[in-house]
């Protein structure tokens, strides 16, 4: 099966081929390299900036009025922030002219911990970005969603920040991509480049078909009545995980949701689970401090607190300048897998 990294890819050179994108652009992007995860591999319309995030959003922004459905990519997130005016100007060019300047591109940018990337390249952005109001934000947490997602960010005609969980762009996930050869060998050899001279290499790209996750619609990743945990990213396979865990156990039903997209957010899937456990935990690797899951938490106590059954949690990361390079640092700073279990269990035992 595919990992996200490939999932990714494959859903570029399907915008390639069946949705008009004609750039594909950034910092080592383009041959030979890919990116730096790999992600625009052997796509034909890939090619490589000058290393300038101000100019690449820019180049971007242009494009996309001009009638292009461009896909431009910032190595890391940590390396967003110079160009967040620039963000803003494409989050609200179509609000501001009332519909006339369209602006579908995507801004697709590794965010989040798990790489021991220290201070320079383990940074979250998920709080900015659900700030850019006018821009859509999605962050995938499988293979098959971050394909799903692709598709559906480079159709919308608002421009898409396209989070990629650094820590996940390896994992493979459980089911195949429409068109995805079963055999996860066969596909490597397919679409892989190999080690070494690259300079002859091309793809052979499967048949690949047309999957849409619509832009602002969660998954319930797994029912349960117990608590009800919210989260998204690199911190919802864990959340899975755990929770499964806890059920096999017979500690408790906990219900997962993959919120995929922070800005639309689904906010009927939040409240149906709510109401239906009466407790609820965000968890996500972004600070604590003007957190994401603060606003939602804040809504929660406005519109369901009758419906409470214990005190809504946050579970995040500590409002910290940075992360260090030891990975006790970063294990201290983010959550981690027995940070999950233990606020899991207190919750599905608090009275």
């Amino acid at each position: 099966m595919a990992n996200m990294a490939q999932a990714i890819r494959m859903a570029l050179h399907y915008g390639e081929e069946k949705l008009g994108v004609k750039e594909i652009f950034g910092e080592d992007v383009g041959p030979p390299l890919g990116g730096v995860f790999t992600a625009t591999q052997g796509l034909k319309t890939a090619w490589n900036s000058p290393l300038d995030e101000r100019g690449i959003i820019g180049a971007a922004i242009g494009l996309a009025w001009a009638g292009q459905r461009p896909v431009a990519e910032v190595q890391f997130v940590d390396y967003i922030f110079n160009a967040i005016d620039l963000l803003k100007i494409a989050a609200v060019g179509s609000w501001s002219s009332g519909g006339t300047f369209k602006t579908p591109m995507v801004v697709m940018t590794p965010t989040g911990s798990g790489i021991h990337g220290s201070i320079y390249h383990s940074h979250s952005f998920d709080s900015i970005a659900t700030k850019l109001h006018g821009m859509k934000v999605v962050c995938p947490s499988t293979p098959l969603d971050a394909y799903g997602l692709m598709i559906s960010a480079i159709k919308d005609d608002n421009p898409v920040l396209y989070l990629k969980p650094k820590a996940l762009l390896r994992t493979k996930g459980e089911g195949l991509i429409p068109g995805e050869p079963s055999d996860e060998r066969q596909l490597r050899d397919m679409i892989d480049a190999p080690i070494g001279d690259r300079s002859q290499w091309k793809p052979r790209w499967p048949d690949l078909q047309e999957f849409e996750i619509p832009l602002g619609k969660a998954k319930v990743s797994k029912p349960g009545t117990g608590v009800t945990a919210v989260t998204h990213g690199r911190m919802a396979p864990i959340t899975l995980e755990v929770a499964r865990q806890l059920s096999t156990e017979g500690a408790g039903e906990v219900e997962v949701i993959d919120l995929r997209t922070l800005i639309p957010y689904d906010w009927d899937t939040i409240t149906g689970s709510i109401r239906k456990t009466g407790r609820v935990i965000f968890i996500n690797e972004e600070t604590e401090i003007t957190n994401f899951g603060e606003h939602l938490i804040r809504r929660v106590v406005d519109e369901l607190f009758y419906e409470l059954k214990a005190r809504p949690r946050l579970l995040a990361a500590k409002a910290a300048p940075g992360i260090g390079l030891s990975p006790n640092l970063e294990y201290a700073t983010t959550p981690q897998r027995p940070d999950v279990e233990r606020v899991l269990r207190e919750m599905l035992s608090e009275p």
